[in-house]
């Protein structure tokens, strides 16, 4: 296959892919059918010979644009949907389970819209059933359309269902009870799973075992992730070239050898070898997922199999281009999996760094070249995770020279020869014992690495000047003919990246305030130029996860911590500050019940800090009777004539006696919880008259907030209204002499009226 095929071709699927992605969701569900109907009549007329490259780019659009028109209808969310559904994955964790299924059938009730174009959708279970993949069940789920929280510079849920072709998310419903229909056929990764959890290897062997050789990575648990990640060392994890490359390599060359004692004479031109070999390849790719990384070493590997025996040969870019556009077509949704990107990105690389150089030879040579190899793939491979994560691990250059040969050499041999040797008693054992310890030394070194340089997480300010400088050193020195002043001055750049300012400065004076967007809760920071402030920890949901583990990379330094009661949507991330970050002071009603030492917040306390006067409204003290809610710390924050007021959950009556701590209108209120119609009473809304009001509650929750009437009032003060569960997280600055403007991560379509 020329060059001038596979080029078009995958550059047509990406065509494809960019136009319905752009023009995706209900605003643009005729965008693509036009322009590809323009298209065909313009590309038939002018040069019909076209058309092929025009077919893959709409065959690309087409699935992509069926999988925004199976996302769960915004009429549905939240109502109960009886389904006929197929397990396909299940997690652990702590007291639910995480399933994601194959919705085989759906029926909503009669006056609602149908619910049948839905097809994949993660949900968890609260109940006692043992659900196992591969199994058939009728269930009644309560779903809503893929969302996530949205928050400056963090991970965004919503794109990461979306590329994962998840079209709804939800739980099941424990009344009615749900009912199996069909056990789990046999799978031969789940009897391969089931048969290394009964082997005596350590916990942390059988789940690296079923990662590198199964490709099923959900074993490794967060601390192993976290551990990798902050090495550069998950793509030695993830099933790729690596491994994919090693099976056909190893039953190619057993395959030959049994050739040369069947036909001795001839067996150079025996064929079933590279067939056999290229069935390894694709079985393996097969078994582990077919994961785009996969996928591609998979398509890779038959060419190169191909190349190797003698046939037509193609170029190694040919083969690039053609894997590429072969994943596209196959598996439209990976245009948006990172892994996608880093997983071509490096290849290319490494093919334009080899081009026209000569083969190593030797030890010495293979040493070199991996040396060199590593080297410089290092700083482009930075760039594009800083790019696609937001993080650098400085140790991953280092690491990598040792890993790479330790766990191609070594791990994966003795990991793929185990299951080889499995079938005969004890002597099995034998490489996966081997690889037992050959892992302890690999964990021990990432330990040591990631100690000696932790994973860093640059500013967002910095990420994109940090990444381009990356690029340049790569491309100075991976490029030929390159000046060596040029050289040595990117290198130089690089090397000053430690002194780099890493935070924006603040002046003294002004306050900048973060309403997060965390469900059905609240948490607000309060930074100055010297002072750092949370108001709140946000919720823990059922399932054990606190939105604020995603905020922020773990060693924050808080300066205090403000809880305004111990409900589990206020006070529900303590945890994750005590386990990942420092705080200085903690503070909390009288009679309230958290896992912390702190001092009480009380009527009359007040501070100053940069300038900004922060003084604490409520709770009276000495001892109350009053309820949980009515008893939440109350803030009142100054910079300058601008003042900001947190209320927590106090109610209606409490909300009367703080008017005559207030001096004047003020500028930004956070309504009191979270918009429920116990706060935000008539007499308080007019005496305060808020510029800007902030509800923080969670999207179609099941309290309505904010409700109504509580709306309306503030409408009638001419507020500026905002949500969290519409606008994502919010961003202000109090500046004296400046007006207040709030910043929505999120941007609605058609910019919704706000006064």
């Amino acid at each position: 296959m020329g060059q001038g095929i596979a080029m078009p071709a995958a550059l047509a699927a990406l065509g494809g892919g960019l136009l319905a992605g752009w023009g995706g969701g209900s605003s643009g569900v005729w965008l693509v059918p036009v322009a590809f109907l323009m298209a065909l009549l313009f590309v038939s007329a002018w040069r019909p010979k076209a058309l092929i490259w025009l077919l893959i780019g709409g065959g690309v659009a087409f699935s992509i644009q069926q999988e925004w028109a199976r996302r769960l209808p915004s009429g549905l969310s939240g109502q109960d949907l009886a389904v006929y559904a197929k397990v396909v994955d299940v997690q652990h964790h702590q007291d639910a389970k995480r399933l994601r299924l194959t919705i085989e059938r759906c029926t909503a009730p009669a006056h609602l819209l149908p619910c049948d174009q839905v097809r994949h959708v993660r949900v968890s279970a609260y109940d006692q059933h043992a659900y196992r993949v591969g199994e058939r069940w009728q269930m009644t789920l309560r779903l809503r359309p893929p969302a996530g929280f949205k928050n400056p510079d963090t991970f965004d849920f919503e794109q990461w269902l979306w590329r994962e072709g998840i079209h709804a998310t939800g739980y099941v419903r424990s009344e009615p009870t749900p009912q199996r229909l069909e056990q789990a056929s046999p799978r031969l990764r789940q009897r391969a799973l089931d048969f290394l959890a009964q082997l005596p290897l350590e916990s942390r062997t059988q789940r690296w075992l079923a990662a590198l050789t199964l490709g099923d990575s959900e074993q490794l648990t967060q601390d192993d992730w976290a551990l990798l990640n902050a090495t550069g060392t998950t793509h030695l994890v993830v099933i790729s070239g690596l491994h994919v490359g090693l099976v056909a390599s190893f039953v190619l060359l057993l395959s030959r050898y049994s050739a040369r004692l069947l036909s001795s004479t001839n067996w150079r031109l025996r064929t079933w070898p590279w067939w056999l070999a290229g069935a390894a390849a694709v079985g393996y790719a097969v078994l582990a997922g077919l994961a785009p990384p996969a996928m591609r070493a998979m398509i890779m590997t038959l060419l190169g199999l191909w190349v190797l025996s003698g046939r037509h040969a193609p170029g190694p870019w040919q083969a690039w281009w053609l894997a590429f556009a072969l994943v596209l077509m196959i598996d439209p949704l990976a245009l948006w999996r990172p892994g996608l990107w880093l997983s071509f990105v490096a290849v290319g690389w490494l093919i334009i760094i080899w081009q026209g150089r000569a083969r190593p030879q030797g030890v010495k040579g293979w040493c070199w070249a991996l040396l060199r190899s590593q080297l410089l793939l290092a700083p482009l491979m930075a760039a594009a995770v800083l790019v696609a994560f937001g993080r650098v691990a400085p140790a991953a250059p280092f690491i990598n020279l040792l890993a790479v040969p330790w766990v191609s050499s070594v791990m994966v041999p003795t990991a793929l020869l185990g299951w080889l040797l499995s079938p005969l008693p004890f002597v099995g054992l034998l490489p996966w014992w081997v690889f037992e310890q050959a892992l302890a030394v690999f964990h021990q070194w990432l330990v040591v690495a990631v100690a000696s340089a932790p994973l860093w997480q640059p500013p967002a300010h910095l990420a994109y000047p940090l990444a381009g400088s990356l690029v340049l050193l790569a491309l100075c020195w991976g490029l030929p003919s390159v000046p060596g002043w040029l050289r040595v001055g990117t290198a130089a750049l690089v090397m000053t990246i430690p002194w780099w300012p890493r935070e924006q400065s603040i002046s003294a004076g002004q306050l900048q305030v973060t309403v997060y967007d965390v469900g059905q809760g609240q948490l607000i920071e309060l930074r100055s130029a010297n002072f750092r402030l949370l108001y709140d920890t946000g919720p823990r949901f059922r399932s054990g996860f606190m939105p604020l583990q995603s905020l922020w990379p773990p060693g924050q330094f808080f300066d205090h911590v403000m809880v305004s009661h111990a409900d589990t949507d206020h006070a529900g991330g303590v945890d994750a500050l005590l386990a990942d970050h420092q705080v200085a002071q903690w503070s909390a009603p009288a009679g309230e019940s958290l896992s912390v030492p702190r001092q009480r917040c009380e009527q009359g306390q007040h501070w100053q800090h940069d300038g900004i006067t922060y003084r604490v409204l409520w709770p009276p003290g000495g001892v109350n009777e009053l309820s949980s809610n009515d008893r939440s710390c109350v803030l009142a924050v100054y910079a300058g004539e601008h003042s900001l007021l947190i209320t927590g959950d106090v109610g209606r009556q409490v909300e009367r006696q703080l008017l005559t701590q207030l001096e004047g209108s003020v500028s930004v209120l956070v309504a009191g919880h979270h918009g429920s119609a116990t706060s935000s009473g008539v007499q308080f809304v007019r005496e305060t008259r808020p510029q800007h009001v902030v509800f923080s509650a969670g999207r179609d929750n099941a309290f309505q907030h904010p409700v109504d009437d509580v709306v309306r009032r503030f409408r009638q003060q001419q507020s500026c209204l905002w949500s969290t569960a519409q606008d994502g997280a919010l961003t202000f600055s109090l500046i004296p002499q400046q007006s207040v403007t709030l910043q929505p991560v999120r941007n609605l379509v058609g910019g919704q009226k706000r006064c």
